[in-house]
C-alpha cells in the first residue's frame, strides 16, 4: 500500500489533509484517484488506513477508516547517531541507512578534520530531512527520525549524557562494553580523516567512552552503518 506523510494526522478529526508536495506525488507519480486506499503516518508513531476523498493541486483530503500498525516496529532503544559530516552524497547514505536501522535522532557534527564548508552543510540540512522522510516511507516506519546540525563536536560533548555515550575510533579505545543502559544511547562517529588527538582527549575528559571495534579501519560511512547495526543488535531489537 502506498504511504504518505501528514504531520497533523489525527484519528479524532476523521480526516487527513496532504500538503501540495505529497499531493503532487499522489497525482502525477502514482496517479491515485478518489476512492483509492492509502496509508498515512504522522511521524510520531501513528499510522492510519485512509480513503482518498478529493484531490486538487493544493492538497488532498482523505477520510480515516481506522488506525493500523506500521510495517516496521520501532526499536526499544532510543538511539542518537552523531556522525561527522562527509563530502558529496556519502552523508546522504548515512541518513538513509540510519532511518532503516531504527535510529531516533541523527546529528551532523563538525570536527577538526571535517572537510565540508559550514555554509554548504547548513544548506544540506533540508536535503537530509527530505531523505529521512523518503526513507521512512520506504522502510515502513511511522516515526520520523529527527535530523539536526551541523554542531561542533565540543558543543555536542557538553550537551550529551556522557554515561550513555560512546565515541567510536580506529585507535586509543576499549572494547564495546556490555554494561550500558538498554533504553537510551548515543554513538559518535568520526570523519574520513579520523579523530584528532585533542578530540579523543576531550571526549575522555568529558567521561565519554572511546570504543575501538577490533582495530578495523572503515570508511566513515561504513563505520556509521556498522556501528548502528551492532548497537541495535546488542542493545536494541535487531536480533
Amino acid at each position: 500500500m502506498h504511504r504518505f506523510f501528514a504531520p497533523a494526522a489525527n484519528s479524532s478529526t476523521g480526516r487527513v489533509i496532504l500538503d501540495a508536495g505529497e499531493t503532487r506525488h499522489l497525482r502525477k507519480v502514482i496517479r491515485l484517484v478518489p476512492g483509492d486506499a492509502v496509508a498515512v503516518f504522522d511521524g510520531q508513531g501513528n499510522e492510519f488506513l485512509c480513503e482518498i476523498s478529493t484531490v486538487s493541486r493544493r492538497g488532498t483530503e482523505l477520510f480515516i477508516k481506522k488506525r493500523i500498525e506500521a510495517a516496521s516496529p520501532e526499536s526499544t532503544l532510543d538511539l542518537t547517531l552523531a556522525a561527522a559530516m562527509l563530502k558529496g552524497e556519502k552523508f546522504d547514505l548515512v541518513v538513509q541507512k540510519a532511518v532503516e536501522l531504527g535510529v531516533h535522532h541523527l546529528v551532523a557534527l563538525r570536527t577538526a578534520r571535517t572537510d565540508v564548508r559550514s555554509k554548504e552543510s547548513t544548506a544540506r540540512l533540508t536535503r537530509w530531512r527530505k531523505i529521512a522522510l523518503e526513507a521512512s516511507k520506504q522502510s515502513g516506519r511511522a516515526y520520523l527520525m529527527s535530523v539536526e546540525g551541523p554542531v561542533d563536536l565540543a558543543e555536542f560533548l557538553q550537551n550529551t549524557e556522557s554515561k550513555d555515550t560512546l565515541l567510536f575510533s580506529e585507535r586509543s579505545g576499549e572494547s564495546l562494553p556490555a554494561d550500558l543502559p538498554a533504553k537510551k544511547m548515543t554513538a559518535i562517529i568520526g570523519p574520513e580523516g579520523g579523530w584528532d588527538d585533542v578530540e579523543l582527549e576531550n571526549a575522555k575528559a568529558a567521561g565519554v567512552r572511546v570504543v575501538t571495534l577490533g582495530g578495523r579501519i572503515m570508511r566513515a560511512e561504513t563505520a556509521a552503518i556498522a556501528v548502528t547495526t551492532i548497537i541495535q543488535h546488542r542493545f536494541g531489537d535487531l536480533n
